[in-house]
């Protein structure tokens, strides 16, 4: 099993590590969030700049704020997120402006790792991985289904198409309706895990999904994302709860 380092922080070895999102909406919250996450000292912070308007829209504002940022949070690992409206985002972008806006994240490294997700033109997606490792930056792949979980082999399918695209940590979230749609993520999470040796994120959403949020060293998901404040996915668990959970269950 290959393992991922995140700044100081390393996926695939011991517990999942916590992610907290930082969804303020301007310069002031981003910053006031940010020293909230650091205070309870998540191993790495999702900055989703899907919900900084201004900045998605002023590439000069988003790069002075991402500065101001990692003087807030100092050796904190941060990954650099825009969700994309269909995948769960609160902002609309093309397709061309969402790509450009991933390629000025990278080549600016405004964050430690960046995210970008599986379905936009291939060979750009391509082109983006290889930029992330040329401005050494991880690159987490992903995608987001919030009506359904696909079916098992859909799952390995697109986790392992991530692999092959570049991507240096696969990753999934799902809408599950029933306990055996809970049960459909963890055993493509855990078929998937034996068969490549990249760390992946796994996550079933809502009441039922909780369980996959905690028990990702059984099988297999290298990260959680718990909240400090405001949520920016449905079942998110506070960092406090998440912490405590994943030490129950620790092998």
């Amino acid at each position: 099993m290959a393992t991922v380092k995140i700044r100081n922080i390393v996926l695939g070895e011991g517990l999942p590590k916590i992610a907290v999102p930082n969804v303020g909406s301007n310069e002031d919250e981003i910053i006031n969030s940010a020293t909230e996450i650091l205070a309870a000292r998540p191993d790495l912070m999702e900055w989703r700049i899907d919900y900084y308007s201004v900045g998605i829209n002023d590439y000069e504002q988003l790069i002075t704020t991402a500065k101001k940022l990692r003087k807030a949070v100092g050796e904190l690992p941060i990954l650099v997120t825009f969700r994309t409206k269909n995948e769960g985002g609160v902002c609309d972008l093309t397709e061309d402006d969402y790509l450009k806006l991933i390629e000025t994240v990278i080549t600016n490294r405004l964050g430690d790792a960046v995210d970008i997700e599986l379905f936009h033109d291939e060979k750009r997606v391509q082109n983006l991985v290889n930029l992330a490792h040329d401005y050494n930056l991880v690159a987490i792949m992903s995608n987001h289904d919030f009506e359904k979980v696909p079916a098992k082999d859909v799952i390995e399918f697109r986790l392992k198409k991530m692999a092959e695209l570049g991507a240096d940590v696969p990753k999934l979230a799902c809408m599950p309706h029933s306990a055996s749609d809970v049960l459909t993520l963890l055993q493509a999470t855990t078929e998937t895990h034996a068969a490549i040796t990249n760390p992946l994120i796994t996550m079933a959403m809502g009441d039922i999904g909780k369980v996959t949020r905690i028990a990702g060293q059984v099988f297999g998901s290298s990260l959680s994302f718990g909240a400090v404040g405001q949520t920016s996915a449905p079942g998110q668990l506070s960092i406090e709860d998440l912490r405590n959970a994943e030490n129950f269950l620790k092998l």
